[in-house]
């Protein structure tokens, strides 16, 4: 969304009754949790259950594999939900009738290959795993625990590259020279902390999930916040009507927010939530 037409909604909505239900999206790590974590504070989760009652959404939008985020739409009673994983590639709807507890609604898969190739040809040991969709990873060496979620196989690099994935990770000393030769193979590349690249297919963010979300919610564009605190959450932030960072957020994630909530440590995120909760927008 241009900055100008961003600029024109939120004067728009001050002045304006609510219009319908708010969509929230959330951010998992950092956010809502520590990184790599799986228990959620109790305000955080009463905030959460609070905002849902009043008739509002909650769309989990996070960088983790399906497998990684499911658990946490559960223990926030996400059922009937959306989610959204692997930074945009993935969107699904929480559906606890189903066997596997999820419908995918949207996949976008990418060849691995090009980026398997260059990742060996200029850093020989790095560690590569690419997503199999609510199951885990096929890895090239096991991960550290808490560094994937669900389950690893490990696989040669050649199998790697004859099997499409909805995302990659890069990780080992190094890697960020990896970063200028994957994205000009045209990935869509996020650095996501040192040592670690998330690779996933062309033109996909977070952002392109949410928009595709909020359609099939009815959802109206003025209705949309981001909470966040990631480079990973600055097209969310343009996309939301409201973007809030949350206050332990680098200064460029918080800097490109309309707002700065509390930091993790301090249930930042229920602190927004409750405000909202609050206010409904008025």
């Amino acid at each position: 969304m241009p900055p100008d037409m961003k600029a024109t909604m939120i004067m728009n909505q001050q002045d304006a009754p609510p219009s319908g239900p708010i969509l929230a999206a959330l951010d998992i790590d950092g956010t809502l949790l520590p990184s790599g974590a799986m228990q959620i504070a109790d305000p955080v989760r009463t905030a959460v259950a609070r905002f849902l009652a009043r008739g509002n959404h909650v769309v989990l939008a996070s960088g983790r594999s399906l497998a990684g985020v499911l658990p946490v739409a559960s223990v926030l009673g996400l059922s009937g939900g959306w989610v959204i994983a692997s930074n945009g590639a993935i969107t699904a709807r929480v559906d606890r009738t189903s066997l596997r507890g999820f419908v995918l609604d949207d996949v976008q898969n990418f060849d691995p290959g090009p980026v398997v190739q260059i990742a060996r040809a200029l850093l020989p040991g790095v560690q590569i795993a690419a997503e199999r969709v609510g199951w885990g990873y096929d890895v090239t060496h096991l991960f550290p625990a808490n560094q994937l979620n669900g389950a690893q196989q490990i696989v040669s690099p050649d199998y790697l590259e004859d099997r499409h994935t909805t995302r990659l990770v890069l990780r080992g000393p190094g890697v960020e020279r990896l970063l200028d030769p994957v994205r000009a193979a045209g990935m869509t590349v996020h650095h996501a902390e040192p040592g670690w690249v998330d690779v996933t297919p062309p033109g996909l963010s977070k952002a392109t999930a949410l928009e595709k979300v909020r359609a099939n919610l009815g959802v109206e564009r003025t209705q949309t916040v981001a909470i966040g605190d990631g480079h990973n959450d600055l097209e969310m932030f343009r996309w939301a009507a409201r973007a809030i960072a949350m206050g332990h957020a680098p200064a460029a994630v918080r800097e490109a927010a309309d707002e700065v909530t509390d930091a993790l440590d301090e249930h930042g995120a229920a602190a927004a939530l409750g405000a909202l909760h609050a206010e409904s927008f008025s």
